[in-house]
């Protein structure tokens, strides 16, 4: 990764400045440990009594005062091609990314993140939103669900694919966002997922373990 300014062998919180419940944090960072903000989530991170590693964006969003308090964990970045949560996974290097407080505030920077996700099949990043887990599905997905979970796959492109446990299946099936998505879905017991093209998961967040066992290695599930 280019332009590193943290790198971290584990997962890394992403907080922003959006809506972020500070149990989800706790519970992020007992998993994710290493805590990044993206330019405003630094002042959410200092009302929860966290000091970032690391502060990176514009720095457009953050107070004066978190400016003064976090001085020497600055990282401006200046250009306006992306945005900070994108910043951030450019210029983090880690494991996984755990990410929050980006989503809830503003539809158009929660749009921006989902956009951030669909860009980066090479990146492991878990969009932690108030009622939701979110990420980009792997070409092929293993999920751990109870029967009756709302599973809900939304395209960001042209996508096909092929599932097992699914009340709905999807076998056969021409996803685009213009034309069909697969909102509501639901899981019969244990999900397989065999997905070609940009596609999004949504989960209940009470569904983050699954997940994380899903899309993670063994050791890099704990704390």
């Amino acid at each position: 990764m280019n332009a590193e300014i943290v790198h971290c062998e584990g997962g890394v919180t992403l907080l922003g400045g959006g809506i972020a419940a500070p149990a989800d944090v706790a519970i992020s960072l007992t998993i994710a440990p290493v805590l990044v903000a993206a330019d405003g989530g630094a002042d959410r991170a200092l009302a929860l009594g966290l000091t970032p590693a690391a502060v990176i964006g514009d720095m457009d969003s953050l107070s004066a005062a978190g400016r003064a308090a976090l001085e020497d964990r600055l990282h401006p970045v200046a250009e306006q091609d992306s945005t900070d949560f994108g910043k951030c996974l450019h210029h983090v290097a880690a494991r996984f990314y755990l990410c929050l407080g980006f989503t809830g505030l503003r539809l158009d920077h929660t749009l921006a993140a989902l956009t951030e996700l669909t860009a980066r099949p090479d990146q492991t990043v878990i969009l932690i939103a108030e009622d939701e887990v979110i990420f980009r599905a792997p070409p092929r997905l293993v999920l751990d669900l109870p029967p009756g979970t709302r599973v809900s796959l939304h395209p960001m492109g042209p996508v096909s694919g092929r599932s097992t446990g699914l009340r709905w299946p999807i076998d056969g099936l021409a996803f685009a966002p213009e034309s069909r998505t697969g909102t509501s879905n639901e899981a019969l017991g244990p999900v397989t997922l065999e997905i070609d093209g940009p596609m999004l998961v949504l989960l209940p967040k009470d569904q983050l373990t699954p997940v994380l066992h899903a899309l993670l290695p063994p050791d890099a599930r704990g704390g």
